[in-house]
């Protein structure tokens, strides 16, 4: 299947700033099930957009606008091909938990074992574990696919109500969050049990039939987790799914720090205001976009919080956006 996305994001400030520097992780992967046919960047100021690989391979592409300016307008369009990835087994055999150790005694998974920013064990967590009876038993990839049923069902999708940068206590302790929560919290269970788990960065297209809950328009992330005999394994918590030719990837980490698909800095002392719009459109063979074509902002005024009460030349704010 062939997929088109139009991802825009839209910056504005209460006062003019300058020396916004920004780095973007928005262009699909080519490997495993799915293809990136073509991809282009397009920023307002104008800007030289250059691209590097990071060490996990994700595309990168970064640029810097000095001039003052007092709005950033970031289009990004790209032409996907996914297939549906090879069926699952019911369940792996009994001994699947020795052949991960295995695995793991000699094959490097540290950074997707250990904790990080977002997935540090707390007294909450492991209160769901043990609520969820979360400890390795049956197989791995039985338990996997219970795990994912499990936070689907405990946990209440709420748009809002975290944020980029809330820690998984937020979500743990109301069971409320969106996706960015969720997956942060099913790869804390999941490297608890040293399974290795990353979090996947990306779009989900959703359909007239399919049973969504999370929000059409953003973007969206998922788990994949490490199992002997099938190599990385995605799920998506978030919709109880397993991850199929719907899903599309941009990047892969230990967590959202990895992967935003914004970040970024301004010098001034300006309060600063994001929107973002996403569409993701499925054909049975590739579309050529209008690179001049834009998707539509809402034309109402920012609603601006309080300045930011810091001098001019020092301030450097970050720009993320949160994960749906």
């Amino acid at each position: 299947m062939y997929y088109s996305i139009q991802h825009q994001t839209r910056f504005r400030y209460d006062s003019p700033v300058s020396e916004s520097i920004m780095e973007l992780r928005m262009q699909p992967r080519s490997e495993g099930s799915q293809r990136c046919l073509s991809y282009f960047v397009k920023v307002n100021p104008k800007a030289r957009v250059l691209q590097y690989r990071d060490h996990l391979g994700n595309y990168v592409h970064h640029f810097s606008v000095a001039p003052k300016h007092t709005q950033l307008l970031i289009t990004t369009e790209a032409t996907v091909e996914t297939f549906e990835p090879n069926q699952l087994p019911g369940f792996l055999p009994v001994h699947a938990w020795d052949e991960l150790d295995r695995i793991l005694s000699f094959e490097d998974y540290w950074e997707f074992l250990m904790p990080s920013d977002f997935t540090e064990p707390t007294d909450l967590l492991n209160a769901l574990a043990k609520d969820l009876n979360v400890h390795r038993r049956e197989d791995p990839l039985s338990l996997l696919l219970e795990l994912n049923q499990a936070i689907f069902k405990t946990f209440d999708y709420v748009p809002k109500h975290t944020q980029v940068n809330s820690p998984i206590d937020h979500a743990l302790q109301d069971r409320k969050g969106v996706c960015q929560d969720f997956a942060h919290i099913m790869i804390a269970l999941l490297r608890g049990l040293r399974i290795p788990a990353r979090y996947v960065s990306g779009y989900l297209f959703h359909g007239k039939k399919n049973q969504d809950r999370s929000a059409d328009g953003s973007s969206h992330a998922w788990v994949e987790a490490m199992l002997p005999g099938l190599g990385w394994v995605g799920v998506d918590p978030t919709n109880n799914l397993i991850a199929g030719e719907r899903h599309i990837r941009t990047a892969l980490g230990r967590d959202y720090t990895d992967v935003p698909p914004t970040r970024g800095t301004f010098r001034g002392g300006a309060q600063s205001d994001l929107d973002v719009l996403v569409r993701v459109t499925k054909s049975e063979a590739p579309t050529m976009e209008d690179p001049a074509k834009e998707l539509l902002f809402n034309a109402n005024p920012p609603v601006f919080g309080e300045r930011i009460a810091t001098l001019d030349d020092a301030l450097a704010q970050q720009q993320q956006q949160q994960q749906q």
